[in-house]
């Protein structure tokens, strides 16, 4: 899990390095390019089919896949890294609230209050200028969007779970593939052609955000999901040393009060809901 946390911040400074000149939709699908790549050879090495069983549920992940990434990705490149990162760690308490309309299972008072519990954390992150005055609020499309890609990744969860009959590759290809698709008209608009530091840059945002994939998914298996998750939010950690090094950002004591109501917020959430 600590792996897998530290795989995918390097894919958030990976994206935040290469945003400050490439345009937001081709380091989408470059990014996506690359992973379906390794899932479709890993896929072809096993001999499973390119075709899904449950092909309307591998679109829909797909396409609000795609809006989580693009959204995900633009807050990382407008706003600190370890504010975006706490933002978008809002999204397991939005999923049980996804699951509990979609899905219908059980949410109680306690879910609710959890839910907007996490909200107020995001509150503290993203310290609007209405309450804590215009000099210390964060760039407000950046934070809506962050909070989007909360919203869309919770999304993405629950078709997930609706998905029974598909190995995690054909839905982790299916996903970047059709990425890559929808990011193609927006690359029509504009094109950058990328140096070799960028493209050795995305190459790497691809491997770690594989391989970030596949240690998550190994630490769930070996570990309670309360104790993984919480190993999980070591992300947050990673993404703040990366501001701090690659960036020269420093979270303030805003941050860390958000992040940390987030963070037990989803926990309990956890405890009340544990892994079946």
């Amino acid at each position: 899990m600590a792996g897998g946390a530290l795989s995918f911040s390097v894919m958030s400074a990976g994206a935040k390095l290469v945003g400050v000149r490439l345009p937001l939709f081709e380091i989408v699908a470059a990014r996506s390019l690359v992973v379906a790549m390794i899932a479709g050879a890993a896929l072809y090495r096993r001999g499973d089919s390119f075709r899904g069983i449950d092909a309307h549920l591998l679109l829909r992940r797909a396409v609000i896949g795609f809006c989580a990434l693009s959204c995900y990705f633009y807050s990382v490149i407008h706003l600190p890294l370890a504010d975006a990162t706490v933002i978008y760690f809002v999204n397991p308490v939005l999923t049980a609230l996804a699951a509990a309309v979609v899905l219908r299972e059980r949410m109680g008072w306690k879910e609710v209050a959890l839910v907007g519990l996490s909200l107020i954390g995001v509150v503290f992150v993203a310290r609007p200028g209405f309450l804590f005055g215009a000099e210390r609020a964060l760039d407000p499309v950046a934070v809506a969007l962050g909070i989007l890609s909360a919203f869309f990744a919770a999304a993405a969860y629950v078709t997930i779970r609706q998905i029974q009959r598909d190995p995690p590759l054909l839905v982790v290809f299916y996903f970047s593939a059709v990425t890559v698709l929808l990011s193609a008209p927006f690359l029509l608009l504009g094109f950058t052609t990328p140096t070799l530091r960028e493209v050795g840059i995305i190459i790497v945002m691809a491997v770690a955000t594989h391989v970030g994939q596949l240690w998550i998914t190994w630490g769930f298996r070996m570990e309670r999901a309360g104790r993984a998750s919480a190993v999980g939010y070591l992300q947050i950690l990673f993404a703040a040393g990366w501001g701090w090094v690659l960036f020269s950002e420093v979270p303030d004591g805003w941050t860390w009060l958000g992040g940390g109501i987030i963070a037990v917020a989803t926990l309990h959430l956890m405890r009340l809901h544990p892994a079946r």
